[in-house]
């Protein structure tokens, strides 16, 4: 067994680390650019006046970032060598993005709107997947080049979690279809031209068959924001939206009609394991720094790392860093061996325990920094901020943990779900 990093993968590290140090770091010290990132300043990235959504000027900064990546041929690494990319494999995207998130939040890697210099286009790779013609047409160009975007419409304001039990339906009428319903944590509308809605247009509740995908023009007759829903982790740009007689032609529907959840969770799991490589790399950041301050912090005549009470939280919190990242790595290298429904038990183990993980880390660096730790002259109360989230947005601990226990107790098989391709 070897457990060394392909080598093309150790060669693109290097090149997006000079990428960043001559084009990225750069823009972010320019112009009073850091004042995104300054987490004293953080309150520049909310427009409060525009119902919180993130500041039009943060996100024009982050364009021009993506834009730099992908003229440098970093931002397209996950894509398809016939679309501008290097055809980027699980394992890769795994590596890169714990790679970039234990550099800390920057220009670089932000996630807290998903923004990095190394795409994680699942709107791209769906398209190429099961979009007609016609819908390839209209939007790989856009997608590819970060100027085109949809968003996805899932979350219900009475079902959460269980998308099988949604109440947006969608009628037959004609060669076109009406949808009525609301959708919530329905995040990106405001920059997306569409919203990927899902829509049950056949079957009983608590069926995952017939469901279906449609791509509803945000600025379609009937289609309105109610409100941006106000988070823990200002700006935000999770809206709650609702569809009154939306008129769509048939075709709008993605993927064919009552697949939309199949098709849905056909990239779950890739989505999954790079989530939690960002959530390990995070926290090996936050027991980095703690590390260092601990040597470096010399209350009472000495250093705090001579503690045992700093060193051993520490050193348990570094284990789990250790194993997690074997984990993922193995479970990234299965997932392009075998396939992504391969592996779903272990996407699963990845993701609660990285996030789980990521928020302790954090905590603890406040601990061991004491009152700097807990100000916002560091980065940790952002993170964990951030990073609390996708104990609930990324499937909730508790969904991720009874995923898991279906396949350990025999109640479910390792395999496509049904209908997908």
């Amino acid at each position: 067994m070897n457990f060394d990093i392909p080598e093309d993968i150790v060669d693109f590290l290097k090149e997006v680390d000079d990428f960043i140090h001559t084009k990225i770091t750069p823009l972010e010290q320019t112009d009073d650019n850091i004042r995104f990132f300054d987490h004293r300043r953080e309150d520049a990235r909310t427009d409060w006046d525009r119902e919180g959504l993130p500041n039009e000027q943060w996100e024009a900064l982050m364009a021009k970032a993506k834009a730099l990546a992908i003229e440098a041929g970093i931002f397209s690494y996950p894509f398809p060598e016939e679309h501008g990319g290097r055809n980027g494999s699980n394992l890769g995207m795994a590596i890169i993005r714990e790679h970039l998130a234990a550099k800390g939040l920057g220009l670089h890697n932000d996630l807290q709107n998903e923004h990095s210099v190394v795409g994680n286009n699942i709107g791209l790779l769906l398209m190429l997947e099961y979009g007609t013609e016609e819908q390839k047409s209209e939007w790989l160009d856009g997608l590819k080049n970060a100027t085109s975007a949809f968003a996805f419409g899932i979350t219900e304001p009475a079902h959460g979690s269980d998308a099988t039990w949604m109440e947006t339906g969608a009628v037959k009428d004609g060669d076109h279809w009406v949808i009525n319903g609301e959708k919530t944590w329905n995040t990106g509308v405001h920059i997306a031209q569409c919203d990927m809605v899902m829509a049950r247009t056949s079957g009983e509740p608590g069926s995952a068959q017939g469901i279906t995908a449609f791509m509803v023009p945000m600025d379609a007759p009937g289609v309105k924001v109610e409100e941006y829903l106000w988070t823990f982790n200002m700006p935000t740009d999770h809206a709650h939206v609702s569809f009154t007689d939306v008129r769509v032609p048939a075709s709008s529907i993605f993927g064919g009609e009552g697949r939309g959840l199949q098709i849905v969770q056909h990239f779950f799991n890739e989505n999954r394991i790079r989530q939690a490589a960002s959530s390990l790399g995070a926290a090996q950041y936050c027991v980095n720094e703690a590390v260092q301050y601990a040597r470096e912090r010399k209350p009472f005549g000495k250093a705090l790392a001579t503690n045992q009470g700093i060193q051993f939280p520490l050193v348990d919190l570094q284990a789990r860093c250790e194993m997690l990242r074997a984990l993922i790595h193995k479970t990234a290298w299965l997932m392009d061996r075998d396939g992504a429904f391969s592996v779903s038990d272990k996407v699963s183990i990845c993701n609660y325990q990285a996030n789980r993980l990521v928020c302790e880390a954090a905590d603890t660096a406040m601990q061991v920094h004491g009152g700097m730790g807990y100000s916002r002259y560091k980065p940790f109360e952002h993170i964990y901020r951030h990073h609390r989230r996708y104990r609930i947005t990324e499937g909730a601990d508790e969904i991720q943990m009874r995923r898991v226990a279906g396949y350990l107790f025999g109640f479910m098989n390792q395999r496509k779900p049904k209908g997908v391709s």
